[in-house]
């Protein structure tokens, strides 16, 4: 997820895409069933996320163990640590963060979908970069296997690609994005599709994982040229995805509004089996955090239109209930937050932090009704869409970005179909 990580859509003028060159339109990909009724049947679902893919709000302890504040993602992670203090940090993590249980109560809450975010440096660090090589590529084939025994469906993520989409320390590396600078940097990251495309199109893969999504949030907003770098992409990497048959390929909306991806790999324009990842935050930005809890749950609610409308299937690929900025580290490591006054910028504080996010030992039991009004908000908005996947399905220290610590609250339903509001959207 994003520093700016809300439902920031750029005015953009529509654009109508005509069939990609490589295309023919008449002739048809293999369709073999990938496991789920997409646009049928509703996306419910978790990101695991803060395992695979460092994130210093997700696992703060992991970060501030290391005594170096210069430590603020993982590339100063792999930079900084000394090689086996920070290999055995990893293992350690990985081998405890998401366990075989995680999907066992994944499966009780009545959720069929998690999307396992991974970065490239799983697969390549053949430019230099710092970042731990290791065996994460395994921790997810692992994890693959335990959501089959449950019935859970995979969507692969691509969270982090060389030079950074966007420069936040979710794609590995926090600065500037540059994926969009260097044409090598694009073959690396398409290297990595085809990978994972040929192992999950193998038998034991098939009708678990059943999606790929090219690149998590690249930021379309930064420049002209990074948007224009994230189309040529997408079409040119959908193929690679596609041949086989049995995998969807996901393309997140780059923070563009849903008329400027108009026609984009529509089955008229000579694409199958293409779905639209956005993601629908409403913390990073003072006029979401602003609002009276009612205003939150109005704004949630007044997206349906746009996502029953899209000419692709769509989910809500990441949102929350939280409300504010509260979470530590939220806006990176060594930043503070907006909500309080602390995040630098000299604005004025909104309100207190406190009973806002961390334990929920602290939450007021009016606070938790507004959490639970806001779940269901979002959970029957997105559902005009195809459905939703939650970020994320754990915290260490922010219980109000936490499905399973909304599951032990009560603020979120163990059956997603039990709705104490269920005209909550009018």
């Amino acid at each position: 997820m994003g520093l700016l990580r809300s439902f920031f859509l750029i005015a953009a003028v529509g654009t109508a895409f005509a069939a990609p060159a490589w295309v023919n339109t008449n002739s048809t990909l293999s369709k073999r069933d990938p496991g789920f009724a997409y646009g049928t049947d509703k996306v419910r679902g978790v990101n695991l996320g803060g395992w695979l893919v460092l994130e210093p709000w997700i696992t703060p302890s992991i970060f501030d163990n290391t005594g170096n504040s210069a430590i603020v993602d993982e590339w100063t992670f792999g930079q900084y640590m000394d090689y086996d203090t920070g290999a055995n940090i990893l293992w350690n993590h990985w081998g405890s963060w998401v366990q075989e249980s995680d999907f066992e109560a994944i499966a009780a809450a009545g959720l069929n979908h998690v999307r396992i975010p991974i970065g490239f440096w799983a697969f390549d660090t053949s430019g230099g970069e710092p970042y731990f090589h290791l065996n994460q590529y395994d921790y997810l084939k692992t994890a693959v296997g335990w959501a089959g025994n449950y019935g859970i469906k995979v969507l692969v993520d691509l969270h982090g690609v060389p030079g950074s989409q966007n420069g936040y320390d979710n794609s590995g590396e926090r600065g500037n994005p540059n994926w969009q600078n260097n044409a090598d940097y694009v073959t690396r990251t398409q290297a990595i599709i085809a990978t994972m495309s040929s192992d999950f199109s193998q038998s034991q893969y098939q009708g678990v994982v059943t999606a790929i999504e090219l690149v998590n949030e690249p930021a379309g907003y930064y420049s002209q040229e990074l948007l224009d770098t994230t189309r040529n992409y997408y079409t040119d990497t959908y193929p690679t995805v596609r041949n086989d048959g049995s995998l969807v390929v996901v393309l997140h909306d780059a923070f563009q509004s849903f008329s400027y991806w108009s026609g984009f790999l529509t089955e008229a324009n000579g694409g199958s089996w293409v779905m639209m990842d956005t993601h629908i935050y409403q913390v990073f930005e003072d006029y979401y955090l602003e609002m009276s809890w009612d205003d939150h749950i109005s704004n949630a609610c007044s997206n349906a239109g746009n996502l029953a409308s899209n000419d692709l299937w769509t989910i809500v690929g990441e949102w929350s209930t939280a409300s504010t900025d509260c979470a530590t580290y939220i806006n990176g490591r060594g930043m503070g937050s907006r909500y309080d006054g602390s995040y630098g910028d000299g604005a004025a504080a909104i309100g207190n932090c406190y009973g806002q996010s961390g334990s929920s030992s602290t939450f007021s039991s009016e606070y938790k009704t507004f959490l639970r009004q806001f779940w269901e908000a979002q959970v029957s908005t997105y559902e005009q869409g195809d459905g939703w996947i939650y970020w994320c399905w754990k915290n260490e220290d922010a219980d109000d970005w936490s499905y399973s610590a909304g599951l032990a609250g009560g603020w979120i339903s163990s059956d997603p179909d039990d709705r104490e509001y269920p005209n909550i959207c009018g």
